[in-house]
């Protein structure tokens, strides 16, 4: 590698992290009114002629991206939530991936009170997934709980106030949303 140097130049971290829900008003509701996200703006419908879609976005040609809302998550990279319309014919799919699934993923928000913001999830009718779990190994030190939205997309809850234990021999430290510039 040229000077020693790797990865993409300039790289300064994570700015949003993009995802399709099949309702955007029940998403910003969720997102609003139970999470604590702010909406910022949003844009669209984008109708595109020829390759385009594919080209740019490596979905069917003639997808139409509804729209897409843009929401702040506190101290986190930001949410680009979008609605697409499929095209005619195309195969895609009505429900979230499972993290099994390739291309599964989840969301994990930290909290300072992992029982407080179950407690809280429960109030607003969220289904919560078994019981907070403690962490071990590198991680001890975690507890954690996954939680489903209205759609059926994972999202966790983390937290781990007094820090895990790879941090105390670690030369790196993994990213912190209550940290954020360390």
């Amino acid at each position: 590698m040229a000077g020693g140097t790797r990865g993409i130049p300039g790289l300064v971290g994570t700015e949003h992290i993009g995802f399709t829900v099949p309702d955007l008003d029940q998403a910003e509701a969720f997102f609003v009114d139970v999470i604590g996200c702010e909406y910022v703006y949003s844009l669209g419908p984008f109708v595109k002629e020829g390759e385009w879609m594919l080209d740019h976005m490596n979905v069917a040609p003639r997808t139409v991206m509804r729209e897409l809302r843009f929401f702040r998550c506190r101290t986190g990279p930001n949410f680009e939530i979008f609605q697409y319309e499929p095209a005619p014919g195309s195969d895609a799919a009505d429900a979230p991936p499972l993290n099994s699934d390739v291309g599964g993923h989840h969301l994990a928000f930290y909290v300072d009170d992992l029982d407080e913001a179950v407690a809280y999830l429960r109030t607003k009718g969220v289904r919560v997934l078994g019981e907070p779990t403690a962490s071990s190994s590198h991680s001890t030190g975690q507890r954690w709980i996954y939680f489903l939205t209205p759609w059926g997309m994972q999202l966790e809850l983390v937290s781990y106030p007094n820090g895990k234990a790879y941090e105390k021999d670690a030369d790196v430290l993994l990213w912190h949303p209550a940290r954020p510039t360390l």
